[in-house]
C-alpha cells in the first residue's frame, strides 16, 4: 500500500497562532500566585481531542461573555462581534484576542462598507462563529447566504459589499457572489477565503484524484474538515472522515492499493501522527519510510525582510493588490507603487505570478508588505546599463513636460530627454509629445543615483541620414514625387520627398503672382511636386509645384483675338504703365501712352490697383506670353462719337476737307 500525505495538512496559522497564545496564558497561570482562572469564549478550535486537552490544563469553556466575573477570556481564531468587547471593557475583563489575521480584515472591511451605506452580504454558514462574528461588525445587518435558494429570497439590492467565510470553497464562492450581482446594482466582490484553506483543498483534491481511497482527519463539527470531505468526495470514490486513529476502518483500508491523508486547519499534528502510523502498521510493504515531521509539510515558505520571491495574484482591489506567497499571511503591494506607470499595473490580472521583494513581514494586520516595482526597477536598471554600455537603442514614454525638457518612462524608471535631444527638428510645443513612445539612446547613466538622459536626437538623425541615402540613390531631375510640407518661410515651401527636404521657391509655387506660400499651401499638405534641381554635395534639391500645371495663358490664349474689347482689372502699376487681369493667370500691359489721349506722367493719375476697366487687344504674342493692351482705344463713347459725326456728314454731302474748311 502507499501512502500519500496531503501538504498543509493541520493546524493553520491562525488556530497555530491561538492554541501557542493559549498555551503561554495557561503556562503563565501556573506561575501566577493568583491563579486567575483562564476562559475561552467558545471551544478554541474545532476539535474535541484538542478541546479536552485545554480543559485538563485550566482552560473554560464558556458560552457568554455575561458570565464572566474575573480572570481572561481568550477570543478564539474565529472572531466575535463588535459587542464583546464593549461588554469586556465595561466589566473590566481582560482580553486576549486571538482573532486570526484574515478574519480581522474581514471585519474591517465589512465595517467600512457598511458605513458606507452598502449592502453587506456574507457567504457562509450562518451558524457558524466566525460568520456570527463578522455579522457582529456590522450591527447583525448582513444578508447571510449559503446556497443558491438563499440568494433566491433576497431581496433587491443597491451597491453590495460581498465577503466569504474563510473556509468556503472556491466554487461556492464563486457561484453565489455571481448570482448575488445579478441581484444587485452594483457588486463589489471580495475573496475572502482564506490562503490556508485555499492550499489544504487544492492538495486534498490534487490527492484525491490519484489515490483508491481517502481519509480525512479533523473535528465533525470542523467547517474546514467539512469543506475537505465534500471536495475529496468529488474526486475519489472511497473517502473516510475520522476524528481519531481509533475510527479507522482497518479492514476495509488495508484493500486498496494507494490511500491519501488530508487533515483540517484545526486537527492537532498528534492525531494526524496516529493515524499515518496506524495506516503505515496494516501497511505490509511498509513502502512509507518518510518521518511524519517529512510528510507534515508546513503551510509556509520562511521568509526574511529583503528576499526576493515569487508570488501569485490573487485579488486585486481598489487600493491594493492581495499576492500569495505561500506564507502564513498572505502578502499586500500598495497600488501607490505604479503612480508614474498606470500601465504596467493595468497589465495585471488575477492569477498573474510575479516577482516580489519582502518590506515588511507585518503591516500591523498581518499582511507581508510586498513591492514589485522595486524588482523590476532593480531588473530595468541591470538591462539599462547593459543598453547604455552597448549604445542600444531604447523604447521611452513621454509622460510630461518640465523645464528644460521631457520625463519618460523607460522600462518603469523615470528618465529625462533635454529639450535639445528631443528630436533633430525644432519642436515649439513640447506637450504635443506626451504618450508618445519614442526610440532613444541612453547618452547619460548613474544607476546609484537613478539618473537616465536620453537622446531622441541621436537615434533620429541616424534614421535621417539612412532614409537620405536610400532617397540620393532614387531621385533624379525631371522626376514627379509625392511630399508634405513641413515649413512655410516668406521666400517658399519646404517638402518632404521621403526623408530630405527640397524647397521650392514661392515663385515655383503658382503661375499667378503670390505674396506668401501660405495662400497656396499649408503645413502637411500632401503635394505633388517636380524636381527641378539636384546638388547632392550641398545637400540641396529644387522643387516645382506649378511645374506640373498648364500655364493659365496657354489655356486662356484660344479665347482672344487682336481687335476685340474686353473687360479687365488694373492688378498692378509701374511707371511705365499698368497690368491689367483679363482672367486668372492672364495679364496683359497697357503702356503708359495708351492710357489716355491726354498727356500724363504717371499711370497712377488715371488708374488705381482694383479698377475695372475696357481694353482693346493690340497684339497677343503666344510665344513670350505677352499680351499688348489699350485703354483709350476701348473708349467705346469716343467710337460712337465719330461713328455719328462720319454719318452726318455722309447726308450732308460734305467732306472732310469740307468740314475742316468749315471750322476755319
Amino acid at each position: 500500500m502507499k501512502i500519500i500525505v496531503a501538504d498543509n495538512s493541520g493546524f493553520c496559522f491562525g488556530v497555530k497562532k491561538a492554541m501557542d497564545s493559549t498555551m503561554d496564558v495557561l503556562e503563565n497561570r501556573k506561575s501566577d500566585n493568583k491563579g486567575q482562572q483562564v476562559h475561552s469564549l467558545g471551544p478554541l478550535i474545532h476539535n474535541n481531542q484538542a478541546t479536552e486537552k485545554l480543559e485538563r490544563l485550566g482552560l473554560h469553556v464558556i458560552d457568554d461573555i455575561a458570565d464572566v466575573n474575573e480572570g481572561k477570556v481568550i477570543i478564539r481564531s474565529h472572531g466575535v462581534p463588535l459587542d464583546v468587547y464593549e461588554v469586556a471593557e465595561e466589566n473590566n475583563i481582560e482580553l486576549v484576542d486571538c482573532t486570526c489575521p484574515f478574519v480581522r480584515k474581514i471585519q474591517k472591511k465589512v465595517t467600512k462598507c457598511y458605513n458606507e451605506g452598502k449592502d453587506i452580504v456574507i457567504i457562509g454558514n450562518p451558524d457558524h462563529p466566525e460568520v456570527i462574528g463578522i455579522n457582529g461588525w456590522c450591527h447583525n445587518k448582513a444578508h447571510i447566504i449559503n446556497s443558491v435558494q438563499d440568494v433566491e429570497k433576497m431581496p433587491k439590492l443597491g451597491t453590495v459589499c460581498v465577503v466569504s467565510q474563510t473556509t468556503a470553497t472556491n466554487e461556492t464562492f464563486t457561484e453565489l457572489s455571481n448570482l448575488v450581482s445579478e441581484k444587485s446594482e452594483n457588486a463589489e466582490i471580495y475573496n475572502t477565503i482564506c490562503n490556508a484553506t485555499k492550499l489544504r483543498q487544492n492538495s486534498c483534491r490534487d490527492i484525491a484524484s490519484e489515490v483508491d481511497a481517502m481519509i480525512i482527519v479533523g473535528g465533525y463539527h470542523s467547517s474546514n474538515t467539512q469543506k475537505l470531505v465534500e471536495i475529496a468526495k468529488k474526486y475519489c470514490n472511497n473517502v473516510y472522515h475520522v476524528e481519531i486513529a481509533q475510527e479507522l476502518p482497518l479492514d476495509t483500508l488495508k484493500n486498496y492499493k494507494t490511500v491519501g491523508i488530508a487533515a483540517g486547519a484545526s486537527t492537532p499534528t498528534w492525531i494526524i501522527e496516529e493515524v499515518y502510523k496506524k495506516m503505515v502498521d496494516i501497511n505490509e510493504n511498509n513502502d512509507n519510510k518518510e518521518s511524519m515531521e517529512e510528510l507534515l509539510k508546513n503551510d509556509t515558505v520562511s521568509i526574511s525582510k529583503g528576499d526576493v520571491i515569487q508570488g501569485e495574484i490573487i485579488t486585486i482591489g481598489e487600493g491594493k493588490i492581495d499576492v500569495n506567497i505561500n506564507y502564513k499571511a498572505d502578502g499586500v503591494i500598495s497600488k501607490g507603487e505604479f503612480v508614474n506607470d498606470l500601465e504596467a499595473l493595468q497589465k495585471l490580472s488575477v492569477g498573474d505570478k510575479i516577482d516580489v521583494l519582502v518590506v515588511e513581514l507585518n503591516d500591523g494586520e498581518g499582511n507581508v508588505v510586498l513591492s514589485k516595482t522595486k524588482v523590476d526597477n532593480e531588473k530595468a536598471l541591470k538591462d539599462l546599463e547593459t543598453a547604455f554600455e552597448n549604445g542600444e537603442v531604447v523604447s521611452a514614454k513621454v509622460n510630461g513636460v518640465v523645464k528644460g525638457g521631457v520625463t519618460v518612462n523607460v522600462k518603469g524608471l523615470r528618465g529625462f530627454i533635454p529639450a535639445s535631444q528631443v528630436s533633430t527638428q525644432f519642436i515649439k510645443d513640447l506637450n504635443s509629445l506626451v504618450g508618445e513612445e519614442l526610440d532613444a539612446r541612453i547618452i547619460e547613466f548613474d544607476k546609484k543615483k537613478n539618473n537616465i538622459v536620453l537622446s531622441r536626437k541621436q537615434v533620429e538623425a541616424e534614421e535621417n541620414e539612412s532614409t537620405k541615402d536610400k532617397v540620393w540613390s532614387k531621385i533624379q531631375k525631371g522626376q514627379k514625387v509625392m511630399g508634405q510640407v513641413k515649413r512655410l518661410a516668406n521666400f517658399g515651401a519646404f517638402i518632404d520627398i521621403g526623408g530630405i527636404d527640397g524647397l521650392a521657391h514661392i515663385s515655383d509655387l503658382a503661375w499667378t503672382r503670390i505674396k506668401e506660400p501660405s495662400e497656396v499651401l499649408a503645413v502637411g499638405d500632401q503635394v505633388e511636386v517636380l524636381i527641378l534641381d539636384i546638388d547632392k554635395d550641398k545637400d540641396r534639391v529644387s522643387l516645382g509645384v506649378k511645374q506640373l500645371t498648364d500655364h493659365p495663358f496657354e489655356k486662356a490664349a484660344g479665347n482672344y483675338k487682336m481687335g476685340d474689347i474686353v473687360d479687365g482689372k488694373v492688378v498692378r502699376l509701374f511707371n511705365f504703365g499698368a497690368f491689367i487681369q483679363l482672367e486668372e493667370g492672364v495679364d496683359g500691359l497697357v503702356h503708359i501712352s495708351q492710357i489716355s489721349d491726354d498727356r500724363i506722367s504717371d499711370p497712377s493719375e488715371k488708374l488705381n490697383v482694383g479698377d475695372m476697366v475696357k481694353v482693346k487687344i493690340l497684339n497677343i504674342d503666344t510665344e513670350e506670353r505677352k499680351i499688348e493692351l489699350s485703354i483709350k482705344e476701348a473708349d467705346t463713347t469716343k467710337l460712337e462719337e465719330i461713328k455719328k459725326y462720319q454719318s452726318s456728314s455722309e447726308d450732308e454731302g460734305y467732306s472732310i476737307g469740307d468740314m475742316l474748311n468749315l471750322k476755319k
